[in-house]
């Protein structure tokens, strides 16, 4: 009998264990970014995983003063000259191992045209993403609101 309890409670054990690895909280979904500056919605960024590494486009802007033909004139890679909309923001991101965080992936300001490495964390159990911009020794970070 004790045998059977012991089992019993040890598959239980087990499987709420792997259920709860199957749900693990990601930052892949559709963002609304605000500026930490301002408090301002700039904009929806929906990021995907592809490969196994991040990729996070803007699906729109919400700034007020918003052109609807923008484009990043400020980048200087392949992205420069692009619209705005629909333009690739971050790039690569993968997870750690030992926690909840992405990290090793890009993340490019088209207001400067400047990439910065970054790492992305969510948190509040996926309704919002810390966004962390590194330069140098030096980070900011941004919390994102989940859109959906």
């Amino acid at each position: 009998m004790k045998a059977t309890l012991a089992a019993v409670l040890f598959t239980v054990t087990a499987a709420s264990s792997a259920m709860a690895q199957g749900t693990a909280v990601t930052p892949v979904g559709l963002w609304r970014n605000v500026d930490d500056k301002t408090g301002e919605v700039k904009a929806e960024i929906r990021i995907a995983e592809a490969n196994g590494a991040l990729l996070g486009r803007i699906e729109k802007s919400l700034k007020k003063d918003a052109k609807p033909d923008a484009v990043c004139d400020e980048c200087s890679d392949d992205r420069k000259g692009k619209p705005i909309a629909g333009l690739e923001i971050i790039r690569g991101g993968k997870k750690a191992e030992a926690k909840d965080v992405w990290e090793g992936g890009k993340i490019l300001d088209p207001e400067n045209g400047k990439e910065y490495r970054a790492s992305f964390t969510p948190i509040e159990g996926g309704k919002k993403l810390e966004v962390r911009g590194y330069l140098g020794p030096f980070w900011r970070t941004q919390t994102w609101n989940r859109a959906q």
